[in-house]
């Protein structure tokens, strides 16, 4: 009998965990609570539970005998339901509440980085206005504006210019645009270089770390328009050396780990950096403490090995084995809803697209109607569309050859998604 697992979240990155669980072999039942019902189509389970109703996923676990628990979104670890499963006995892959700080606050990340000694750039944290605008005013621009706590990838300002960090000031402290995410807010320099994400499993001090990606935050081709929570990804990224991840590796996931564990909380799950390559080497711009996405799933459909027993063997205190595809090239493209990062129009009809064994649609923001039977938009990101080729310029080519010939009224994509690895 194979595994039965249940995946928490219900964006493209759990469908793509799902799916990736089911491939392997190891399990043969995964259920995602709440899902989305573009899901269903892989043969997923999907149970309409929220993510932070602790008490009801603990029950659903033990009443349909699930073996383990992979949570996917960054909400319900940082409320701590990696404790709450562990202390009803049940086996969950993710940090515990103390350790999912390190995505929770800006701030508790910083300071752990400033005591160890692991690069990332220049910071202040302010909880007033005043002397945050004082700061921007005497430090000058470029520089980066960040609510300290989650703000689902919007809270962060790279401001060109000081009037642009003023304005996000005001957003934060004035308008209160991010809630309580905004009581504090994290001011840095500015760094230069091409970002890439850095994905781990972690289990206390040991790491296994994953094939390099890169992310496309901006809403529009040419890296124009407001930040969002990523369009579109490709995995590898030719034009950082495999010199800069030796070093990322050495220099940041080493001693971020052993200075979680030291400290007392740490480690286990998926620690995800988001890096620069600066002239002086790699630099840390945030940790998370779960799967980025989009980078999942194009870094997810180059794993040859099995995911499930995988993280099973880490469950268990076990050596795991993760084996990746050397050659070839993953890129993947959000689909997205007009308005989207700002005032999403919902309710766009999701055509149905033709994928082959090389390719794949991961769903996020879809919901079904209830008369016509068809998929429609229900948030910002709504699917992802992911392809894999022998190089980037063929996938990017066959990705964009499935989108063009489909119809996306009343939603978006980004045209050049992987070309900075094309113009490098």
């Amino acid at each position: 009998m194979g595994q039965k697992v249940l995946v928490i979240g219900s964006g493209a990155r759990e469908h793509a965990i799902a799916h990736a669980l089911l491939r392997g072999g190891s399990v043969d039942e995964v259920a995602v609570a709440p899902g989305n019902p573009g899901m269903e189509a892989d043969g997923i389970r999907v149970v309409s539970l929220g993510s932070s109703n602790q008490a009801a996923l603990i029950d659903f676990v033990k009443d349909n005998g699930y073996d383990w628990v992979f949570v996917g979104p960054e909400v319900p670890l940082i409320e701590g339901i990696v404790d709450a499963f562990a202390d009803a006995g049940i086996k969950a892959f993710g940090p515990s509440k103390a350790a999912a700080q390190i995505e929770g606050s800006k701030d508790f990340a910083k300071r752990l980085m400033a005591r160890h000694g692991i690069p990332t750039a220049g910071y202040a944290t302010f909880e007033e206005l005043d002397p945050a605008i004082a700061y921007v005013r005497e430090h000058g621009a470029p520089i980066v504006i960040k609510a300290d706590g989650l703000a689902a990838g919007k809270g962060v300002t790279v401001a060109m210019d000081q009037d642009t960090a003023l304005a996000a000031l005001e957003d934060i402290f004035v308008d209160h645009r991010f809630g309580n995410a905004g009581a504090k807010v994290v001011i840095e320099d500015y760094l230069e270089g091409q970002e890439f994400s850095l994905m781990s499993f972690v289990s206390g001090t040991d790491f296994w770390p994953m094939p390099i990606s890169q992310d496309h935050k901006r809403a529009y081709d040419n890296d124009e328009g407001p930040n969002t929570g990523g369009m579109g990804a490709y995995s590898p990224v030719p034009q950082i050396g495999q010199d800069i991840v030796d070093t990322a590796i050495e220099t940041i996931v080493h001693p971020t780990v052993e200075a979680m564990a030291a400290e007392g909380t740490p480690f286990t799950g998926i620690l995800y950096a988001g890096l620069i390559a600066t002239a002086d080497g790699p630099k840390v711009i945030e940790f998370n403490a779960r799967f980025g996405d989009p980078e999942t799933e194009v870094v997810l459909p180059r794993l040859v090995s099995d995911l499930g027993a995988g993280i099973s063997a880490i469950l268990d205190g076990e050596t795991p084995d993760f084996q990746w595809k050397a050659d070839g090239a993953t890129l993947g493209v959000v689909v997205a809803s007009e308005g989207y990062p700002g005032n999403v129009i919902k309710g766009a009809a999701i055509p149905a697209i033709d994928t082959d064994d090389d390719s794949h649609v991961y769903y996020a923001g879809v919901a079904r109607d209830a008369e016509e039977h068809v998929l429609v938009a229900s948030s910002g990101r709504v699917l992802l569309v992911q392809t894999t080729a022998d190089t980037i310029q063929a996938a990017q080519d066959k990705v964009y050859e499935i989108l063009d010939n489909v119809s996306t009224t009343g939603m978006f994509y980004r045209h050049d998604i992987g070309s900075k690895a094309l113009n490098a």
